[in-house]
């Protein structure tokens, strides 16, 4: 027959022996709490000895759940500071991100408004311009340097008409359309200009390369006269630019003339102005002359 699953404690000694020793903790310390009770009311000064006595037991155990306390603290707030500098760090990062594309497009309009006025300063002082234009592109690597002109013959402009930007000549206009035009670079080895060596006038005419750069070679042959940093401006020579327009800075001096880089770069110049030419009779022939540089049978 199998035994009552519910025994009594009576049944097991080791039951007996554990609840005898619950009894025996609960009457002693409810002895010790009574005479810890009747000495602090008849002793108070011995009752805080006695405190003061426990305090110093218990300290250790005091500091070292105290400390690991404080470690659970400062690991929450370390891990809590972790996080919130995480967040506060893309949030930096995206300000710098945002301040930084504002200074480049700050730094761009500057740039655009610098080129404007020097244009606007340049239109004040030429008064004989057509219109004003975007160079709109311009060849890097062909047979031949050119560029175009946002502006055509809807605004009066006209084939051999001088084209300039704020930093110097640019070229002449070859082709026209009602809305664009095309330039011949004077970097274009077929764009002869009349120049002259600035302060003393020398007079020299321009060729050229096709890489961007110009020859200079003086009139009078003989040796080279230049030197580098001369400036060349325009001498008016031939009627068709105007004497004075900053023309290319020497860079290298030759045998019989000198290297030089044209002021203007097409590439770095947006806008530009359509100029009229500096004599009417200059005009009637280079319009005369077809784009390839071949002179067109006039009727008598």
């Amino acid at each position: 027959m199998a035994p009552p699953p519910h025994r009594r404690p009576g049944f097991s000694r080791k039951a007996q022996y554990g609840l005898f020793a619950t009894y025996v903790i609960a009457i002693a310390g409810t002895v010790v709490a009574a005479l810890l009770l009747i000495i602090s009311v008849a002793d108070p000064t011995g009752f805080a000895a006695l405190r003061a006595a426990g305090a110093e037991i218990t300290a250790p155990v005091a500091r070292f759940f105290n400390s690991i306390r404080r470690t659970g603290n400062d690991m929450g707030g370390n891990l809590s500071a972790y996080f919130d500098a995480a967040s506060k760090n893309a949030a930096l990062t995206k300000e710098v991100k945002a301040n930084r594309t504002k200074l480049i497009e700050a730094r761009a309009l500057k740039v655009e408004n610098a080129r404007l006025r020097g244009l606007l300063k340049l239109r004040d002082e030429s008064g004989e311009q057509v219109a004003v234009g975007r160079l709109i592109s311009s060849t890097a690597s062909s047979t031949r340097r050119v560029a175009t002109l946002s502006i055509g013959s809807n605004y009066g402009i006209e084939r051999a008409q001088p084209v300039r930007g704020p930093s110097g000549l640019i070229g002449r206009v070859i082709e026209t359309g009602p809305t664009t035009a095309r330039i011949l670079l004077v970097t274009d080895a077929e764009n002869l200009v009349p120049v002259m060596r600035l302060g003393d006038g020398l007079p020299a005419f321009s060729t050229g390369l096709g890489n961007g750069l110009v020859v200079i070679k003086p009139l009078n042959l003989g040796e080279s006269p230049f030197k580098v940093g001369d400036i060349i401006v325009t001498s008016g020579n031939g009627g068709l630019y105007q004497p004075n327009i900053p023309f290319a800075r020497v860079i290298r001096k030759t045998n019989d003339g000198a290297l030089a880089k044209p002021l203007a770069d097409p590439s770095n110049s947006p806008y530009a102005i359509v100029m009229k030419a500096y004599q009417a009779e200059a005009r009637a022939v280079q319009q005369a002359i077809a784009p390839d540089g071949k002179a067109k049978e006039v009727a008598e």
